[in-house]
């Protein structure tokens, strides 16, 4: 039996677990794939307050091991969510937990083009994550499609390993911090390729071109090695649906509290109701949800022993 279960392991799921093991309380944590969340694959962080630089890899080490150096017990698993007479059971594809909170803290995942040949060569071409699939393409050309800040430091990042980098916007304009986009049109190693939408990706067996349409109809191709997608993000909190409150994008509704709709479950990082979504913003969110929790529980001791 555990107080508090947080499902999701990066910023914002690694915070509340560190604030509510530090309130006393017994705490699991749960993640499905790896510790750190999306965080964990930025080349590069820089706007983390008291951090100059560091990876995103190295940040997460940093947070699983301070939240797991004060008692918090972790599992693989991603955990659906049922009430039960005493609190809630948190079940996965490898076991059931007991708790009298919870956390969501399951965060959001990369979008996807939809276009023709993006299915067939994900996997041979198609990346959604540079620092993960870079490597593979050390002097080759590449292109990066989207305009905010994952797309520019994609470009950035690769421009220090590949042949030749374009990055492919929708308009002509960046939707990112302004000293990444001073530092993109600064770099002559970068193509920034504007106002076309990517129709179609080429090859049969590995990416071989990218093609675009400008809104004339005028078609271009660009020919590359790799597509490294980086046009947003979606939640995937239809597990959750039936407990909590969703708004019409699928984002669970929260406000600053992180409560939601239902008693003893919080919210917690990019997966709520928000209008930013960074990694300092998460840690807020998780500081906030880890605290609130450890005190439900301590509310629901108090009515217990009453």
């Amino acid at each position: 039996m555990y107080d508090i279960v947080v499902i999701g392991g990066g910023p914002a799921g690694l915070t509340a677990s560190l604030y509510a093991a530090r309130a006393g309380k017994k705490v699991l944590l749960l993640e499905a794939n790896a510790f750190g969340g999306q965080i964990a694959t930025a080349p590069r962080v820089e706007n983390y307050p008291s951090v100059m630089e560091t990876s995103g890899a190295e940040l997460a080490d940093k947070m699983f091991e301070q939240a797991t150096s004060h008692g918090v017990e972790f599992d693989m698993g991603s955990g659906k969510i049922q009430k039960n007479d005493f609190g809630f059971t948190v079940t996965t594809e490898y076991g059931s937990f007991d708790c009298l909170s919870a956390v969501i803290a399951a965060g959001v995942t990369h979008k996807k083009l939809n276009v023709d040949g993006e299915e067939r060569l994900a996997g041979r071409g198609v990346c959604y994550c540079a620092v993960c699939d870079g490597a593979f393409y050390k002097g080759k050309p590449v292109c990066v499609v989207g305009d905010g800040n994952s797309a520019v430091q994609y470009a950035l990042y690769l421009a220090d390993i590949c042949s030749e980098v374009r990055l492919v916007t929708m308009f002509d304009k960046l939707f990112c911090d302004k000293e990444l986009a001073d530092r993109l049109v600064a770099d002559s190693r970068i193509e920034w390729i504007k106002d076309v939408s990517v129709t179609e990706l080429l090859g049969e067996d590995k990416v071989e071109g990218v093609v675009c349409r400008d809104g004339d109809g005028a078609v271009t191709y660009l020919n590359c090695d790799a597509v490294f997608v980086a046009i947003g993000q979606e939640p995937h909190n239809e597990i959750f649906a039936e407990l909590v409150q969703l708004d019409d994008k699928g984002y669970i509704v929260a406000g600053e509290d992180c409560m939601t709709s239902c008693p003893g479950i919080f919210v917690a990082g990019d997966c709520r109701t928000k209008s930013v979504r960074q990694c300092a913003t998460a840690v807020g969110d998780g500081a906030v949800a880890g605290f609130n929790a450890a005190r439900y529980v301590d509310s629901v001791a108090q009515t217990a022993h009453k």
